[in-house]
Parts: structure tokens; sequence; C-alpha cells
């Protein structure tokens, strides 16, 4: 892999600003500083950052409910974010979005979505877009395993292998579907089996190694920008939160998650990994971490100190006027 030290260090700043960003908002709902349903990604972030790392401004991603860390790694600006999710007007989405409905189309973040799987058929249309206008460009779907069980994600995938579309479907298997395993659910819990009946190239990657998700992202995005179809990428990794912020997991042991957490770590694997091949310093990295921790800081901040959207903005951006 030809990763630079300026790309890898860029790499660990973006799962490091996630992982803090989660965590920071876990503290402030537990401690009644912010309100709403929120659903943390922390301990999947070498997805998101592995995948997006691939991507061009012209790319387009659909996310899901978990889908602080897509935005964070497609550039999405975290003080927008985080004035979004106290719902201020300075938000991303002027503070009437929230945590479900961050999007920011400048980004090529199409948004996150509420509605488990619906980001998928977006996905096929944003993807036959760049196939009609020849732009070269691809989209990508995050989503959960249980969206597997959804009807969207089988009509999707059939149509994106029909119309054989620059699509990359990433299926984020962290083995619950909210409080349920996936093996109680699904014949199989190798999802990559699912797309077999569209004739669907796919591949399946270790989701708490981002060495591991970058290469088989990589060939999967290259595979679409060429022409050659979707691929379904699945990415078997683990939520260190339970489904929504206050759940009490009483469907886990706590022991699992802490042998997740010691043993698997995505940014602790990553930093064993770089810093043995020579190509980062521990240094430079507790550098970055205190930058990012000050970052977010700021932007709490600025999100507490930042006005609600105006009564007057009741009604704006509900349809779509075309002058």
């Amino acid at each position: 892999m030809d990763l630079s030290t300026e790309t890898l260090m860029d790499m660990y700043r973006k799962m490091r600003t996630i992982r803090m960003f989660e965590d920071k908002l876990s503290e402030l709902v537990n401690t009644g500083k912010l309100a709403g349903f929120l659903h943390l990604c922390a301990g999947q972030e070498a997805i998101a950052v592995a995948v997006c790392a691939h991507l061009r401004d012209g790319d387009v991603v659909n996310s899901n409910h978990r889908g602080h860390g897509h935005c964070i790694a497609k550039g999405v600006d975290i003080d927008g974010m985080m004035a979004e999710l106290f719902g201020r007007s300075t938000g991303t989405c002027k503070g009437k979005g929230g945590s479900m409905h961050i999007a920011d189309l400048d980004k090529g973040m199409l948004g996150a979505n509420g509605i488990v799987g619906a980001g998928i058929p977006l996905t096929v249309g944003a993807a036959l877009t760049a196939q009609i206008k020849e732009t070269g460009g691809v989209a990508v779907a995050f989503f959960g395993d249980g969206a597997t069980n959804q009807g969207q994600f089988h009509e999707g995938l059939n149509m994106a292998a029909v119309w054989n579309l620059p699509a990359v479907f990433v299926a984020e298997n962290n083995g619950y579907g909210e409080a349920t395993p996936t093996e109680f659910v699904t014949p199989s819990t190798d999802l990559t089996k699912r797309a077999a009946s569209y004739c669907m190239r796919t591949e399946s990657a270790d989701g708490m190694d981002f060495f591991d998700v970058y290469e088989k992202a990589g060939r999967a995005i290259e595979v679409a920008r060429k022409g050659e179809g979707p691929t379904l990428l699945e990415c078997k990794t683990y939520r260190y939160y339970g489904h929504y912020v206050g759940d009490p997991m009483t469907y886990r042991k706590p022991e699992e998650t802490e042998e997740w957490k010691t043993k698997r770590d995505p940014l602790d694997k990553f930093e064993a990994e770089a810093v043995s091949r020579g190509l980062v310093e521990q240094g430079n990295l507790r550098r970055i971490d205190d930058e990012v921790r000050e970052s977010i800081e700021k932007s709490v901040a600025a999100a507490e100190a930042a006005p609600f959207p105006s009564v007057d903005e009741l009604t704006t951006d509900v349809y779509y006027e075309n002058d």
C-alpha cells in the first residue's frame, strides 16, 4: 500500500476526530447538556475513513442513522455538525435536521437517514446519474447488517447489478440489529452471500483494520469508476455504545465489549501497524489527539453560543422551489 506519512496522519486525525466526537456526544447527553436520539459509531471509525479516503469531491455518500463518522470522513465540518446536534441556526442543516439527517451536498454527503436501508435506493439513483452524465463519479451507501433484511436492499442491489452502476454498498456488520444478534435473523452471518443472486462482485474486510478496509474499498471503488459495476463490501465490526445513547445493553455481556475494545480497537491497531512500519511517530499522534480534543471542545462552545433558528425559518427548506 502506497500511503505517505502525511496521508496516514490525516487518516488517523479523521478516525480520532470521529472517536472523540462520539465520546463527547455521549458525555453531553448523559450530563443533560444535549437532548435528542443519538446513535454513536465509536468502534467503527476505520470503515468510514478507509472508504472515503478513495473518494473524490464529485463522489457521493448516503449514510444511515449511525452516520456521524461517515459525515466526518467525507469532510463535513464538525462545527456545523455540532451546531446541528444542538439545534442551532449555524448547523449544517440550520438546526432543523438533527443527528439522523445531517447532509452537506457541497461535500458529497447526501445525508444521513433515519429509515433503515433507505440510503441504498438513493445511492442507486446517484450512481445512475453519474453513469448517464458520464461524470466518472461513484456513489457509496453505508448501512448496517439489519438493513440487509429490508426490501430496498435487495431491490437496490438488483437494479445496480442489472444496470452495471458505479456503486459500492458498504455493509457495516456490527453483529447486532438494534438489540438482536445478526445470526438470530439472518441465515448466514456472511452477508456477501446475499449479493450472489445478483451476480455482484463482493469483498469482505475486517472492519477494525483500517489497512484491510482501505485495500478492499480501493479495489471496489476503482472497479466502479472504470464502469465495471457495483460491489457489496462487508466490513465486520463492532459498536462500543448501545444502539442509542441510553441503551442499557442487556442483550450483550460487558466482557464482550471490553474484549473488542482491548484486543481489536481500530485506532490502536492503526497506530501499532503504522508505527511498526516506521511510517508515523507516536509523538505526532499524541499531538493530533490534543489538537482534535481542543477542536471538539471549541465546537461545543460555539454551538452552545449560537442562536436557535428563527421562527421565520419554520417553513423554509421544506419544499424544493424551481424558479
